[in-house]
């Protein structure tokens, strides 16, 4: 039965996964890319390199969605056919035959949760390298701009409670990859005394593990906010952390980090101290976990309700399918903006539209099984 199940089930799997993947690329990324080739004159080649790298991020998007199409249609026509009843009659319950759909439900979630984290974020990364590359090719490869880096610490008060302060402001015009210019770094870390570094230019030392800082001067300010001193210099080393730098390297968007990357990249904003860049990170972390799981929910769903006695076409099966991911899509965006805005813990914005749609699919399934 398991055998008969699965080969039923992998067909429709693998025409959702071609259906949904080209659907969503061709409204998320098609268009825009032949706007630039009109606008631009992308070249031609370079356009169908981003739509392949970008193609693994669709596909991951389209797995729960072919989940549901695979298990509502396989399950739906068995109805239809009284093929399910006959495994009734011969003493197969409804929880064992929804479980072979869900046990496939968990294999899709492992490849899932394996392209998300190995696949998605490098091919995403290069995509975006290889469209600025393609329309920025007069200017460096890697370049970052605007760099700013704040530090706070809790002060504190006589009162009892808690005062947040900037304790150290770096700031940079330009980063090539090795040298970065235009810099201004506030530093207030030492008590009763504040620097303010202002340089042409500025490169990690990582032999030494200080900044070497070139053409600049630094201000140094006494508790009253006057001038104690005033310093030129044409070659200056300071410790300061080498944390901005790490910030400018590894800026990435959130689809292009795995895990791995959002954990560095969160413990980078905890000593910067920005509260809603932590949340948010903290949201997208639990989200890369929660969202695989999307396809069990789906499996469960599709097959409970694919359970029911049915006349359903495969047409219906597919705005069906449609109907129910637009409304999980829409759930998971309504609760990340809740959880960006602090309003829900981040665990629980990434995992409440799996929460409801596991609690709806039990529902359906012991209606079912009753029947």
């Amino acid at each position: 039965m398991d055998r008969y199940l699965i080969s039923e089930l992998l067909p429709p799997f693998l025409f959702g996964v071609g259906a949904f993947a080209s659907l969503v690329l061709a409204i998320d990324s098609l268009f825009e890319l032949m706007r630039k080739l009109v606008e631009t004159g992308l070249p031609i080649t370079i356009a169908f390199k981003v739509i392949a790298l970008k193609l693994p991020n669709f596909v991951v998007l389209s797995f729960p969605m072919s989940t549901l199409l695979a298990t509502l249609m396989t399950y739906s026509r068995l109805s239809s056919e009284s093929e399910l009843i006959a495994l009734r009659g011969c003493g197969v319950s409804v929880y064992r035959m929804v479980m072979t759909a869900v046990m496939l439900s968990f294999l899709i979630t492992g490849i899932t949760f394996i392209f998300n984290e190995q696949i998605v974020p490098a091919a995403n990364y290069e995509a975006t390298a290889t469209l600025e590359r393609a329309l920025k090719s007069d200017k460096p490869t890697f370049k970052r701009e605007n760099i700013v880096y704040p530090e706070y610490r809790d002060i504190q008060q006589p009162d009892g409670t808690k005062e947040k302060i900037l304790t150290r402001l770096f700031y940079a015009d330009k980063f090539n990859g090795k040298q970065m210019t235009g810099l201004t770094i506030i530093d207030r870390s030492q008590s009763g005394l504040s620097q303010i570094v202002v340089s042409e230019s500025g490169e990690w030392n990582a032999s030494q593990n200080v900044w070497d800082f070139y053409n600049g001067t630094i201000y140094l300010v006494a508790p009253d906010r006057s001038y104690r001193n005033i310093l030129r210099f044409q070659h200056q080393q300071l410790r300061l952390p080498r944390t901005p730098l790490n910030v400018a390297q590894n800026s990435r968007d959130y689809e292009e980090m795995n895990i791995a990357q959002a954990m560095e990249q969160l413990e980078l904003e905890r000593l910067s101290g920005n509260a809603q860049k932590i949340r948010k990170l903290k949201v997208r972390i639990q989200q890369k976990i929660a969202l695989p799981f999307a396809c069990v929910v789906c499996g469960l769903v599709g097959a409970t309700v694919g359970t029911v006695p049915q006349r359903t076409g495969r047409g219906a099966s597919f705005g069906i399918s449609l109907l129910v991911i637009f409304t999980y899509y829409v759930l998971l965006r309504v609760t990340r903006e809740l959880g960006d805005a602090g309003m829900l813990p981040s665990y629980l914005a990434a995992w409440l539209p799996n929460i409801i749609g596991l609690t709806i699919g039990l529902f359906l399934l012991v209606r079912v099984a009753r029947r």
